[in-house]
C-alpha cells in the first residue's frame, strides 16, 4: 500500500504540472493569435496612415486585449 502522504506529494505534482501546462498552452495560442492581428493590421489597407499606426501601438502595448479589441472593432466587421 502506498504511503498517504507520497500519494498526496504526487497528486499535488500532478495538478501543479497540468496547470503549467494548461497555462503554456494558452500563452502560445494567445500570442499566435496576437501575431495573426498583427500581421492583419499590417497588411490591412486603411483609410488614413494615422490610422493603420493607432491600431499597430495598441496591438504592440495591449497584446492580447488590443487583439481582441482589434478582432472586434476591424476584422470581424470586415468579414460581413
Amino acid at each position: 500500500m502506498a504511503d498517504p502522504g507520497q500519494t498526496l506529494i504526487l497528486a499535488l505534482f500532478g495538478g501543479i504540472w497540468l496547470l503549467w501546462l494548461i497555462i503554456m498552452v494558452a500563452g502560445v495560442l494567445a500570442t499566435a493569435f496576437w501575431l495573426w492581428m498583427l500581421v492583419d493590421c499590417a497588411l490591412r489597407k486603411f483609410k488614413t496612415d494615422t490610422d493603420k499606426i493607432v491600431w499597430i501601438l495598441l496591438l504592440v502595448f495591449l497584446h492580447f486585449l488590443g487583439a481582441t479589441i482589434y478582432y472586434f472593432v476591424i476584422k470581424r466587421k470586415s468579414q460581413s
